[in-house]
């Protein structure tokens, strides 16, 4: 709660949007309409999860990539990617091509997501070390090559992109433990978004957090009600 302390409403969502232009301000409203309709899609447990989630990913992976956030960016062309094959999966698997029945995760797949997450922190630290090279326009020349540069919010982004390519993993699984990482990962990018000056980002990720409770409760709602069945 320290950003609260020094400042106030007024700087934390209004001033940061004063230096951007117009396609900026629509990019991001855009890009969080479209989230949160994915994120009330897969509530629901229905596909259209997925083509709403693409088109917020990659309007996220062009905002993210400039605002520095290189660790978000990643986690968004990842979520492009897993969406494509989500969808594929989802479609597979429902019997009316819309919804999908959920189950909870096997300690394999367990296994296979730690493995995940213990990658993703590697490569995305990787990714935040050469930073200064990509930033120099991929050119060596009076550029030093670390971590350094870090501040909190790097590396919060390093740990929420890992939790979250977990997440995305499992709900391409149709494991209910997914929400548990969106509920992690969407809580702790609440403050690291205003951080960055992303204040409507900012917002969406607190709505994340609550959708995802609600996801969350009501899977393992349609998972005790079909194991009745």
């Amino acid at each position: 709660m320290f950003i609260f302390d020094r400042m106030n409403l007024y700087d934390l969502f209004v001033k940061p949007y004063e230096s951007y232009d117009s396609l900026q301000i629509i990019l991001e409203t855009s890009g969080a309409i479209f989230g949160t309709l994915s994120v009330y899609f897969s509530i629901k447990k229905n596909i259209w999860v997925y083509p709403t989630g693409i088109i917020s990913t990659l309007i996220y992976v062009y905002i993210l990539f400039n605002f520095g956030l290189l660790g978000d960016c990643l986690i968004n062309v990842y979520y492009t990617i897993m969406s494509v094959y989500g969808w594929v999966l989802w479609a597979k698997n429902s019997e009316d091509h819309i919804h999908v029945d959920v189950t909870w995760a096997t300690r394999k797949e367990w296994f296979y997501a730690s493995i995940l997450f213990v990658l993703s922190l590697a490569l995305v630290t990787i990714i935040y070390y050469y930073k200064p090279y990509i930033d120099n326009k991929f050119s060596m020349e009076g550029t030093n090559l670390g971590l350094y540069h870090l501040d909190w919010a790097n590396w919060m982004d390093v740990f929420t992109t890992s939790i979250f390519l977990v997440g995305m993993w499992f709900m391409a699984k149709q494991r209910i433990e997914n929400w548990i990482f969106w509920i992690i990962g969407d809580f702790i990018c609440i403050p690291m978004m205003i951080f960055k000056g992303l204040g409507i980002t900012s917002v969406q990720y607190l709505v994340f957090t609550i959708m995802a409770i609600l996801g969350y409760l009501n899977w393992k709602k349609s998972f005790k009600e079909k194991k009745v069945q």
